[in-house]
């Protein structure tokens, strides 16, 4: 495929969840009350992105019931385009559960997407010419972890998106329960991830998927595969990069006074870093501003409620 030309900012596959969540901490079991949001790694950094001015497209598979309509019309309400997102009356859409802690701590998390409109989705879906005219895409591996064809949807997504000249960023988002085992796993994690030019793997999630300890053993694996940029994240202490031409170094977490919640922390780092270097901020500063937005997003309680707009991103001098 010759290079496409760019008409719009950032490309996002990824399935779209109903969140509900519970209104007291303690066993799901014994909630009584949720509150209804929506949920979906990729639809965060969407969500993100959008917020900061970016023009981005989402493409999914939902069904065509009430849950369906509430998350594309909550998209919508967010400025991504959904135009590429199916509305299929034969299928579900899925939904999860999550629990609330008191003291900071992961909270439970229950599942109910298996057979979900959008786990049916295959390379067919792929509108080959949009996609190529996306700056940049960026992929996780939740979504090629909800079905075979899934898994084959998003390798088609990435060679799609390299062969036409988009920049690619790839956040593993470990999800080991969705795989058929730790093995299969790790070999396809490691293969998207070998695909895209910026990696974003958590600390614990690296040692998993590469079996080195330290940032700079897991960063120099995924240079080694080919991407220009690794940044690890290591939670309150901030994060670690490696860059092909640009050095390595450290930026240093954001204190946060109280986590209430640590679900889509790295969404919103994910948020920083891609938003920062398509603004053309250095690495340490693009590193800094994801630093900041995940502090920011742990201090709520939905999985992007804490995710800036732009004005409130300049506000804070990032």
């Amino acid at each position: 495929m010759i290079p496409a030309a760019k008409t719009y900012d950032i490309a996002v596959f990824g399935e779209a969840m109903l969140l509900l969540i519970a209104d007291r901490p303690g066993p799901l079991e014994l909630a009584e009350a949720f509150t209804k949001r929506i949920a979906g790694a990729e639809i965060n950094v969407a969500t993100g992105l959008s917020r900061l001015g970016f023009d981005v497209h989402w493409a999914s598979r939902l069904g065509a019931d009430s849950m369906g309509r509430y998350l594309v019309n909550q998209m919508r309400g967010e400025g991504v385009n959904c135009e590429h997102v199916a509305m299929d009356a034969a299928q579900r859409t899925g939904f999860q559960f999550k629990g609330r802690v008191a003291e900071g701590s992961d909270p439970a998390v229950e599942y109910h997407r298996k057979g979900s409109a959008a786990s049916l989705m295959t390379p067919d879906d792929i509108d080959e010419s949009w996609l190529a005219g996306a700056r940049h895409l960026h992929a996780t591996g939740v979504f090629p972890a909800i079905s075979a064809t899934a898994l084959a949807t998003a390798k088609r997504t990435l060679q799609i998106a390299r062969e036409s000249g988009s920049t690619i960023s790839f956040d593993p988002n470990l999800r080991p329960t969705l795989w058929p085992d730790e093995a299969t796993m790790r070999r396809e994690i490691n293969a998207l991830a070998a695909g895209a030019d910026w990696v974003f793997p958590g600390l614990a999630e690296g040692e998993l998927l590469t079996g080195h300890k330290t940032p700079e053993a897991i960063a120099r694996f995924y240079r080694d595969q080919g991407a220009n940029l690794v940044v690890v994240k290591l939670g309150a202490d901030g994060a670690y990069y490696d860059h092909a031409t640009l050095g390595c170094g450290r930026v240093p977490g954001c204190p946060v006074d109280k986590v209430v919640d640590t679900v889509g922390a790295g969404d919103a780092f994910a948020v920083g870093v891609i938003s920062g270097l398509l603004d053309g901020l250095s690495v340490p500063d693009a590193v800094r501003r994801a630093c900041w937005i995940g502090a920011r997003q742990v201090q709520v309680l939905g999985d992007s409620e804490g995710l800036p707009t732009r004005a409130e991103l300049q506000a804070a001098g990032y």
